[in-house]
């Protein structure tokens, strides 16, 4: 529904065959947004208002008080919004036109195939690329993605 909207956009922008092109259209996500204001509303206002009261404003509230205690939430969001951009496929196909732009999925989709017959050598190694910088982000952001799991819970 939004693919060739999107399309029409970062062609009118002249950004085809880029990198922004591939990273800029998916930045801020429906999900993230809600996410995030889910997180923050449940924050204590006592919080909030310890800060007005001793002279901060509203954005060195949102920097000092905020910003720190919302660790877990942005951990578990950049899991989800990196494993959602890295797995993508059609974007970067349409909008990576030449081969040097291509994300490691589309290549590897494309050049997996041999005449008549599959490479799976290729195919292989290949996904071992391509899961490797996932495994790596969510290894080290483990202990966030659990706690913002197990605070969604927590009422």
């Amino acid at each position: 529904m939004t693919f060739v909207p999107l399309f029409v956009m970062v062609a009118k922008l002249g950004m085809i065959n880029t990198y922004p092109a591939l990273i800029l259209p998916f930045v801020a996500s429906p999900l993230g947004v809600f996410l995030m204001r889910q997180f923050i509303l449940d924050l204590p206002d006592e919080l909030l208002e310890a800060a007005r009261i001793d002279g901060a404003g509203q954005v060195r509230t949102f920097t000092r008080i905020v910003l720190p205690l919302c660790g877990p939430p942005l951990a578990t969001l950049a899991i989800m919004s990196f494993l959602g951009s890295w797995n993508s496929f059609l974007w970067p196909l349409v909008a990576a036109q030449t081969e040097d732009k291509y994300t490691l999925p589309v290549a590897l989709a494309l050049y997996s195939q041999g005449q008549n017959s599959t490479q799976y050598g290729l195919l292989l190694a290949g996904s071992v690329l391509v899961i490797t910088p996932m495994v790596a982000l969510f290894i080290a952001l483990q202990r966030y993605f659990v706690q913002g799991i197990a605070s969604a819970g927590i009422k």
